[in-house]
């Protein structure tokens, strides 16, 4: 086994989850706001890409005055922090929400701190400017940004901001570990986005660059000259005689002559020689930033570039429809629904921003189809019919699956079917995919017997087949409706109210249990509630907190108005709701489903990551999942959250006991707290989360795949939770060639195993198609622990010469930066009032094993 880089025993048990809380208005630089508990006050990576992002954001709204709404004055904001939810409330007007943008931002901001933890970008000189290696660093740069242009135009968003952050953090990185402030530069660096110029005034391997320092403070120990320097950081590659050093702690080549560093990582001289210069590297770097994304701007045009970050409220519209010859009534009740959405929202905010189709049958599916034009999506959805009959499992899950590779994250998918999967092997693959994209899928199954002339059934099909598609609801957080073909187009206008960002309330308990009723919170930030009850249901009641209640009988009622299509209710609540706690009781046979949805002005997202308090960058290593570092038997429970960082971040933390890090089953993330009015408010994440039981790490090539070429990957393997017997199997979207060096790997506590594969892309792969890479790792011995997935994105080059990127553009508009000395991203909290967001009461996260930390957005 060959050991982990990093001491495994700082990645076992410390997992943390990071949750942005969604409120309304009221290697270089360190990587992330974890970061600032070794060096506080310094101005991270982090900080920098959100920081540019809205600026250039606001250039934009500035630009183009949005339709029926006062233009935006700069005056307004001069001089105050900017914020995702102020830009989108002047924009788009009071609680438009902001949440796959506040998402989008933090897909870059991660993949920008991830280049100082991957393994395959940690060490790489060009990729932070080190070594004096400043032409490549350019060439590196140039070509991160050129693929973030081909991924945004083939709309592959995703794809684009992780290879934008890894531009950003290499165009940081040139102000912090270069000479460039030290030489007295005021402004951006004017060729380093312009590759058709060569670097100019570079220091030569025999130019001596640094004297001596033994201090931890090193002001003047870089010798007076013109050209251009980085020091060197490690020994790979050695530093020459003379040279300078990055510096730190951690850096072996600073205890070489001439000691010392010259980097301006932070404000802290323990990490960073040249800490008095922190600030002036990070105003040129924001500078630089800000240059970066309008140059992107420019490049992809104003839709495109929001596209690029989500800058809308909107949701995006994806159908995954089955097309064999029963299913005319759904296909009918789909089109219904699209074309609907589409004139309703047609030139609004809330105007889908992407739309997605993909069709399966026996024994196809797809292809898919995406785009961002309702017309082009219209007329696609219209040449659609049902034809043919077939057996009735079909390729659900690999329509679906196609689906999830196309769809943005925070999306929500509607499966469309009569039948059960043919492909129900993929079911674990596809729930792990659900959660990696975070994309909700509802099933509208059609299940009448009437209908059994329109597809043959050559066998007695078992009653479980449909569970595949429960467990991929489940898994997503999504549901499955069973319904009939006279109810379908009712039944589909839940397409319309999904897309509009509902969230799913918490009920107490979970399930219908017999004689108990179930227990919702309303608050003072939920609106239009709507609850809706799918079985066969005897009776019902809802009772609010002053003991009203309505029944089962459809129609309007002193709570709400209540609908029924067959099996289906759905009760819409009057607005505006009594606060407090709410009652649903439900007699039935069997367990019916019981769903409470609401409009919300809070919210929250989240992800996972590992603190790295230890090594030259510190900071959260984000994860998709956390990772067992204990055996099982551990208890949920709640810990009490602690702000972290600048009030305007909003971000929480609590350190949860490791005995939680347990690799039994999902658990779902909960928080309860109060808010500024004492009143108490409670949100579930929308899927469950589950603690895989090793970490499993798909790094790909530094850069796009070309067709006709063989692209290396890097698997990581880490174990932190006892002994593993593990079978890899890998798999590949299209079917593209896939060879690994690694299909069994046993590994004890705290040990690691690295595998290479091969990826071969066809001289005729299609041009800006996305390649999903999959390697899954089953437990040989523990048949009961369920499989641990990674994915990896990558698109294919089109073959042509790409071309250039056009010369940055200047601008002389004011930036935008905070009116304290350190930067702050998008994230507020208001206080105050019974408007006024939170106040000092604690906020409480109910989880499953993990170091949590809590921030603040608007859903």
């Amino acid at each position: 086994m060959l050991p982990a880089d990093v001491p495994l025993s700082h990645l076992g048990p410390s997992v943390l989850l990071l949750l942005q809380l969604l409120l309304p208005p009221a290697s270089a630089f360190f990587p992330n706001v974890w970061s600032l508990l070794a060096a506080p006050g310094s101005i991270t990576h982090q900080d920098l890409t959100e920081e540019a992002a809205l600026n250039v954001t606001l250039q934009l709204f500035l630009e183009q005055p949005p339709p029926g709404r006062p233009p935006l004055l700069l005056e307004d904001f001069l001089g105050r922090t900017l914020l995702a939810d102020d830009l989108f409330a002047a924009y788009f007007g009071p609680g438009s929400p902001s949440r796959r943008f506040r998402a989008a931002l933090g897909e870059v901001s991660r993949a920008n701190a991830a280049q100082d933890f991957l393994p395959t970008s940690r060490n790489d000189p060009d990729l932070h400017f080190d070594a004096e290696r400043l032409g490549q660093g350019r060439t590196r740069l140039v070509g991160a940004l050129q693929e973030t242009l081909v991924a945004a135009r083939a709309l592959d968003h995703s794809l684009a901001r992780q290879r934008l952050g890894a531009a950003l953090h290499a165009l940081q990185d040139f102000y912090s570990h270069s000479n460039w402030v030290e030489m007295g530069r005021q402004q951006p660096h004017p060729q380093l986005l312009w590759p058709r110029q060569e670097l100019q005034s570079l220091a030569q391997v025999d130019d001596p660059t640094c004297s001596d320092c033994e201090e931890l403070s090193c002001p003047g120990n870089l010798l007076g000259f013109t050209l251009l320097t980085s020091g060197y950081f490690g020994t790979h590659p050695s530093k020459p005689p003379g040279k300078c050093s990055h510096g730190g702690h951690f850096d072996q080549s600073s205890s070489q002559p001439p000691r010392g560093g010259i980097n301006k990582d932070s404000t802290s001289p323990g990490f960073s020689p040249h800490h008095m210069l922190h600030l002036q590297a990070a105003k040129l770097a924001l500078l630089a930033s800000i240059q970066a994304f309008s140059l992107l701007r420019s490049r992809l045009g104003d839709r495109g570039f929001s596209r690029l970050l989500d800058i809308t409220p909107a949701s995006s519209l994806s159908f995954v429809l089955d097309t064999t010859g029963s299913m005319g009534e759904e296909i009918n009740a789909a089109k219904i629904q699209a074309r609907r959405i589409v004139e309703q929202r047609l030139g609004s905010p809330m105007e889908p921003s992407h739309y997605v189709l993909v069709p399966f049958h026996d024994p196809g599916f797809g292809p898919v189809f995406t785009t961002s034009d309702p017309d082009s999506f219209w007329k696609q959805l219209n040449e659609l019919h049902a034809l043919g009959g077939g057996d009735e499992p079909e390729m659900c899950l690999s329509a679906l699956e196609l689906a999830l590779l196309h769809t943005p994250p925070l999306s929500d998918i509607f499966v469309f079917t009569d039948a059960s999967p043919k492909d129900a092997f993929l079911t674990n693959r596809v729930e792990a995919l659900t959660q990696e994209r975070r994309c909700r899928v509802t099933f509208l199954v059609t299940e009448d017997p009437s209908r059994f002339h329109g597809r043959a059934r050559r066998e007695v099909l078992s009653p479980l087949r449909f569970e595949p598609y429960e467990a991929v609801a489940l898994a997503s957080g999504g549901e499955v409706i069973f319904t009939k073909d006279q109810y379908i187009r009712d039944v589909a206008a839940i397409v319309g109210d999904s897309i509009a960002d509902l969230v799913t309330l918490p009920l107490e308990p979970s399930v219908v249990v017999p004689e108990r009723p179930l227990v919702f919170s309303v608050d003072g930030r939920l609106q239009r509630v709507t609850v809706r009850i799918h079985g066969e249901v005897s009776s019902f009641w809802i009772r609010n907190p002053a003991g009203v209640s309505q029944g089962q009988e459809e129609g309007d009622g002193p709570l709400g108005h209540t609908r029924r299509f067959g099996q289906f209710w759905m009760v819409t609540m009057n607005d505006p709701l009594q606060t407090g706690t709410w009652e649903i009781q439900v007699t039935a046979k069997g367990i019916p489903r019981v769903r409470v949805q609401a409009q919300t002005s809070l919210d929250f997202l989240f992800h996972f990551g590992i603190p790295k308090e230890d090594g030259p960058h510190p900071g959260l290593y984000p994860l998709t999942q956390p990772v067992a570092g204990v055996p099982q038997g551990a208890e949920l429970g709640q810990v009490p959250l602690e702000p972290v960082g600048p009030q305007e971040r909003g971000l929480f933390a609590a350190s949860l006991p490791p005995t939680l890090l347990s690799t039994a089953g999902p658990f779902s993330l909960e928080i309860i707290g109060q808010d500024g009015a004492g009143q108490g408010l409670h949100r579930a994440a929308p899927q469950p989360c589950a603690v895989v039981p090793v970490l499993l790490e798909l790094s790909g090539p530094p850069s796009l795949l070309a067709p006709g070429t063989k692209a290396p990957l890097s698997l990581h393997i880490a174990s932190f939770s006892g002994p593993r017997d593990l079978d890899l199997r890998t798999s590949v979207n299209p079917s593209f060639t896939l060879t690994s060096n690694l299909s069994r790997v046993s590994l004890e506590q705290n040990e690691s195993a690295w595998g290479r594969l091969w990826l071969e892309v066809p001289d005729s792969a299609a041009p800006d198609s996305v390649v999903m890479v999959t390697v899954t790792a089953t437990d040989r011995e523990a048949s009961t622990v369920p499989p641990t997935h990674a994915f990896l994105r990558l698109l294919v080059l089109p073959p042509a010469p790409q071309n250039q990127l056009p010369a940055p553009v200047y601008s002389t508009d004011p930036v935008l930066t905070t009116t304290s000395p350190t930067l702050h991203p998008s994230t507020s909290v208001t206080r105050g009032g019974a408007g006024g967001g939170l106040v000092g009461n604690p906020w409480w996260g109910t989880v499953g094993g993990a170091l949590i930390l809590l921030g603040l957005a608007s859903c």
